[in-house]
Parts: C-alpha cells; structure tokens; sequence
C-alpha cells in the first residue's frame, strides 16, 4: 500500500520554464512605463511570490504604489495574451505526470501566479494529468501560507500525511513545512541546490524521474 496518495506541484520552476514569458512581459510593462528594463536573472530571483511581487520588485526603488499598480496592470494585459510563447514543460515532466496517473496517485498544482492564468496554463500543457489545481484566489494567503494547500487537500479528500510537496523555491518548501507536508526541492527550477538545503526540504532531485524512486523507496 502506498505510503502517499498525493502529490501537490508547484507551477513556475518546477512544472513550467516560463521565465522568459514572464521577462518578456514585465519589460514590456517597465517600458510602458519609461522604466529601465531587467534582465532575466533579475526576474528569476523576483518571482516566487506572485505576480504583483514580481512588477513591485521590478520597478525602480522608490516608485509610488499608484505607479506601480499602472505598471501591473500593463503587465497583465501583456501576460494574458502572451503567457505560451515559450513556456514549455521541463524535460521529464510529462513523462513523470503520466507514470504517476498510471500508478494511481492524485496530483495537484498550487501557484501563486493569478488563479485563472493557471487554469489555462495546466489544462494547455498538462490536459487530463492534474485532479485539482489553485491559483492566487481572494480570501486565501499566498503560499508559504498553508491555506492553499489545505484547500487543495480538503478537494481531494486527503490528509497532510498522506501527502507531498514538489517545488522549486524556498516558498514551496516552507508551503510544505507550514501544512505539515514532506517536502521535495528540485533543482531544475529558479532556485539553488543551496538555498534549498538551507530553507530545510527533506529531499532534493535534479531529474523528474528521481521522484518516483522516492516514492518507491517510501520517502
């Protein structure tokens, strides 16, 4: 019997490359707005957080909150029409979904970024994989607060100890510990090997395929 049902994925930097999509974008908005751009390892280390963290790190040091809302809401608008451009799924990721499904786990996907961007984002690449998914949503904290993840439990009739985080950042991992998750960093994403031993994930892959030998060994 299976020691874990669930499986809850992080988006951006652990399912989805979409970085340059999200540079692409908020470069366009900094240059709607007169601002100077940022380059994609200035965004990489911006993004984590949400959408409106990444435009309120990107623009200049002193803008003003109305300036900065003008910003984000150029960036939306560009995002929204431009958000496949070159997205694509890690290498191994698809495989790893369909072996999973196969075996019978529920698998999920808990973002920060916009609720229905992520909607499109998973049905588009990942159609028929996932059983629930949730996004940026009023009324429930942004990751590393536990409520989206306890939502996403609650729809799939799963209990924390049955379950797993996979994820990128420091945020996933610290998602993980505040819902009382086991952890899984991956290095393929936004953030070091470094910072992922450091924030305290119980276990580290650098391939897609290594999480099933987890789950094989039992974790």
């Amino acid at each position: 019997m299976k020691k874990y049902k669930t499986i809850v994925f992080d988006l951006d930097g652990t399912l989805l490359n979409s970085l340059e999509d999200l540079c692409d974008s908020t470069n366009a908005a900094l240059n709607k707005m007169g601002y100077p751009l940022r380059s994609i390892e200035e965004i990489r280390s911006f993004v984590g957080n949400g959408v409106w963290k990444l435009i309120e790190r990107a623009v200049p040091n002193g803008t003003t909150k109305e300036e900065t809302e003008r910003c984000f809401t150029f960036f939306e608008a560009h995002y929204e029409k431009n958000k496949e451009n070159k997205t694509r799924p890690y290498e191994g990721i698809i495989e790893l979904l369909q072996e999973l499904k196969k075996r019978g786990y529920r698998t999920a996907v808990i973002s920060n970024k916009y609720h229905e961007a992520v909607g499109t984002l998973t049905g588009h690449y990942f159609s028929g994989l996932f059983n629930a998914y949730l996004g940026e949503t009023e009324g429930i904290p942004k990751k590393p607060a536990p409520d989206g993840v306890r939502r996403i439990l609650e729809l799939l009739h799963c209990q924390p100890f049955s379950a797993i985080m996979v994820g990128d950042s420091d945020v996933d991992i610290l998602t993980a510990k505040n819902a009382d998750l086991r952890s899984v960093g991956v290095t393929w994403g936004y953030r070091t090997r470094e910072l992922l031993k450091q924030v305290g994930a119980d276990y580290i892959i650098d391939e897609p395929k290594e999480l099933l030998n987890l789950l094989d060994e039992g974790l």
